[in-house]
């Protein structure tokens, strides 16, 4: 009888030892297989920002690529200049039928105000600035709001000097002295050029291309002949003069004539059809 209770006994522990030793393989499969899952779901959360972050990063890089080409386009220029007749030629499907506005001599008693006048209208142009319009801080803020308007600033030298009948070293000083200037007023050189009178040297053009600006001379102007001091006389001869073709290179100056000439003269292009250059499409400034 001892020995069957303790038979019993031994069996019910024995019974009691598997099924705690089963619940805990229960229990740690569970738990295993938990884990296992929460590894998978861990790594499939891994796998989809990876594939998130790869889309993200294909996205901007397409997009990058996009305005690239977009920016590359915009940067082609649409006009070049001809030295035939100092004037512009259109860049494949570039507008023709088109002229350039300058004015030189700036920015002495009249330019800001041309350059209002020209802003109101939405006519884009050069103003080319000689060093001795630039002595005093009032004369360097009328520079600065012009550019600031958006127009194109040019070197015409310091003294409106003739470059030919000087020497190479003061050619050099009244080309890089204004530059100097012009970017100390304006943040940024000048791209284009354009010499007193027109009359360039050998080296006063090696300097120009090497500084990296354009040299220009112009189409046609007239303002500074005595029988078109008049801002009447002088439209007439800027619209109507037979020298008017597609992508004329118009030269006009800071004068109280030509500044109260200047909207009927931008009238009388626009009736003929002509449209106005924007200096910064023309090619070698870019």
């Amino acid at each position: 009888m001892i020995y069957a209770k303790v038979f019993f006994m031994a069996a019910s522990l024995a019974l009691l030892t598997a099924c705690t030793n089963n619940a805990q393989s229960a229990e740690e499969s569970i738990q295993s297989a938990e884990t296992t899952q929460e590894q998978e779901s861990a790594a499939e959360k891994e796998k989809a920002a990876k594939a998130e972050k790869e889309a993200q990063e294909k996205e901007a890089a397409e997009k990058e690529e996009i305005e690239k080409q977009k920016a590359a386009e915009e940067a082609k220029p649409d006009y070049k200049l001809n030295p035939a007749f100092w004037g512009l030629e259109p860049i494949e499907d570039a507008e023709a039928e088109a002229v350039l506005i300058t004015i030189d001599d700036a920015p002495d008693k009249h330019a800001l105000e041309m350059a209002e006048t020209l802003k109101e209208l939405n006519v884009p142009a050069i103003f080319f600035v000689n060093g001795h319009f630039l002595d005093t801080d009032e004369e360097k803020e009328r520079l600065k709001k012009i550019h600031d308007m958006g127009f194109a600033i040019g070197n015409h030298t310091e003294t409106h000097a003739n470059l030919q009948a000087v020497s190479e070293e003061q050619q050099q000083k009244e080309i890089l002295t204004l530059s100097s200037t012009i970017e100390e007023v304006i943040g940024e050189k000048p791209k284009f050029f354009r010499a007193p009178q027109g009359l360039n040297s050998d080296f006063s053009r090696e300097l120009v291309e090497k500084e990296g600006m354009l040299l220009m001379n112009w189409t046609y102007g007239y303002d500074w002949e005595k029988q078109f001091m008049d801002a009447t006389a002088l439209t007439d001869i800027m619209v109507n003069t037979e020298l008017l073709q597609n992508g004329a290179n118009l030269l006009m100056h800071d004068r109280e004539w030509t500044a109260e000439a200047l909207p009927e003269i931008v009238k009388g292009l626009s009736d003929k059809g002509y449209s106005f250059i924007d200096p910064a499409d023309i090619e070698g400034v870019k």
